[in-house]
């Protein structure tokens, strides 16, 4: 990785966010994201930073400290890949969403492009003396996550002398240091066929389905159950989809329930699936076969983290940004990074407002004011930090 000495000088050069925001917004990465990454890296170079995509796709860049040599070393983390279906790039200078201000709107432009945007201002105009910052983009947040978990999984992880995180996603310039997590499996219950006229010769998997549910409304009352969080308030578990039986006439040997676990600290993946099945093992009757599975995945789930709210990362940007402290009502990668240092979810934009959905919607859009605003008070954070 390079662009730690002589390009610094050239990485401080005049960067346009907005220019690169509206560029950006018009790289579709739906569905493949090797042009926004060559746009990204294209960028990088412009300004004398040398980038390095690794194996999983992420493209990584750093100024200042060589890594251990560093006094403070702070990681700025987003992604670059959207959601289906891509919407096209419109630039309104009277926006109604901005009251009569200027608003970028397309696939992209708040999740997660402006928060890049903002980020890569920061990064092109902070001057390391004893620090060292990185950046870390990753290729598919919104799927599997699988750039972010070679982030923090290979030997040369750029996490794991981290002494900050901030990952870029749209949060209205608040400073978010919690979030849920999300876990999501089936519940597969096994019992045995029969004639519908005579119930009796066989086990209804579909009827022990009413215990099940019943165990999922007490799942939090137990006395095991994870305390409410602080910020994030009580976990939840809610059953979402169920498929069962083949005929009409004939008592029906399977049901299957998905549900979904939103997560607090500092319940993991593996503690709520053994609370789980020992919870519904204890209240399906036991000629009910029971096993609850996650679902398949070849990344581990993000789960619930926080952030302690006297960090000095939060503390100094959300001086500077003025906005809120608060959690983040999405699961994001941020997840992945908590354990390695203090993190926390910061950029402009929103996820929804009071018209409805605005990420993931067919009316993303972000305010052009908020991107500098977030542009300026991560530069601010970053000068106080590794400057």
């Amino acid at each position: 990785m390079t662009g730690d000495s002589a390009a610094d000088g050239a990485a401080s050069a005049a960067f346009d966010p907005i220019g690169f925001l509206e560029a950006a917004v018009q790289h579709p990465s739906h569905e493949d994201v090797g042009p926004m990454r060559e746009y990204l890296c294209e960028t990088l170079e412009a300004h004398g930073v040398e980038p390095r995509v690794d194996d999983a796709g992420n493209v990584l860049a750093s100024r200042g400290q060589p890594s251990g040599d560093a006094e403070t070393h702070v990681v700025l983390n987003t992604h670059i890949d959207t959601v289906s279906p891509h919407v096209p790039f419109e630039r309104d200078a009277d926006g109604p969403e901005a009251d009569g201000g200027d608003v970028i709107r397309g696939r992209g432009s708040c999740d997660a492009k402006g928060p890049l945007a903002a980020l890569l201002a920061a990064f092109f105009a902070v001057e390391p003396t004893d620090g060292r910052v990185t950046l870390a983009i990753t290729p598919d947040e919104e799927v599997l996550s699988t750039g972010a978990y070679a982030l923090v999984s290979g030997d040369d992880a750029p996490t794991r002398d981290a002494d900050a995180m901030i990952v870029g996603e749209p949060t209205d310039l608040d400073v978010c240091t919690a979030a849920k997590g999300r876990f999501q499996g089936t519940i597969h219950l096994s019992g045995a066929n029969a004639h519908a006229a005579e119930p009796d010769t066989g086990i209804n998997a579909v009827a022990a389905l009413e215990d099940a549910l019943a165990a999922i409304r007490t799942f939090g009352e137990r006395d095991d159950a994870p305390p409410t969080h602080p910020q994030l308030g009580a976990a939840t578990l809610t059953p979402t989809v169920v498929e069962g039986g083949e005929a009409t006439n004939q008592v029906p040997a399977d049901c299957a329930l998905t549900v979904d676990r939103r997560s607090v600290p500092p319940e993991t993946a593996d503690e709520f699936h053994e609370a789980l099945t020992a919870h519904l093992r204890a209240a399906v009757p036991d000629d009910v076969g029971l096993e609850f599975r996650f679902t398949d995945r070849p990344t581990p789930f993000l789960e619930a983290w926080d952030t302690d709210p006297d960090a000095a990362v939060v503390r100094t940007l959300a001086d500077a940004a003025g906005g809120d402290v608060r959690p983040f009502t999405a699961a994001t990668e941020a997840s992945y990074f908590a354990a390695d240092a203090p993190t926390v979810v910061f950029g402009p934009g929103v996820l929804a407002d009071d018209e409805g959905a605005v990420a993931h919607a067919p009316r993303e859009y972000v305010q052009v004011a908020a991107v500098r605003e977030a542009a300026q008070a991560l530069e601010e954070t970053l000068a106080a930090l590794v400057a």
